[in-house]
């Protein structure tokens, strides 16, 4: 099981993304499901880059804990930068 921290932010789009990358060093995501609500947060990119080298990322459950609420998801998506070696957006299905 992994635990990562996360951030709830409020601006979305594609300016405030640019801006969460360029910045701070974060990746924009999200975590949805089934009849609840959607929750846009930024995750720090050097944390997750790590993350993603063990084997059992991909496939196992993530708990991600935003101002003392744990949501136990699983990773839905993942876009990387085409030619450079960095995360763009994460999607994560609530569980």
């Amino acid at each position: 099981m992994f635990l990562i921290h996360g951030i709830k932010r409020i601006k979305t789009g594609k300016s405030a993304s640019r801006q969460l990358r360029r910045i701070s060093n974060q990746i924009p995501s999200i975590i949805y499901g089934i009849k609840k609500p959607e929750i846009y947060i930024s995750l720090n990119h050097d944390e997750i880059f790590n993350m993603q080298k063990h084997p059992d990322f991909y496939s196992s459950k993530i708990t991600i804990k935003i101002q003392d609420i744990n949501y136990l998801v699983s990773i839905k998506n993942i876009q990387y930068h085409c030619f450079k070696s960095r995360l763009l957006h994460i999607d994560f299905l609530h569980l």
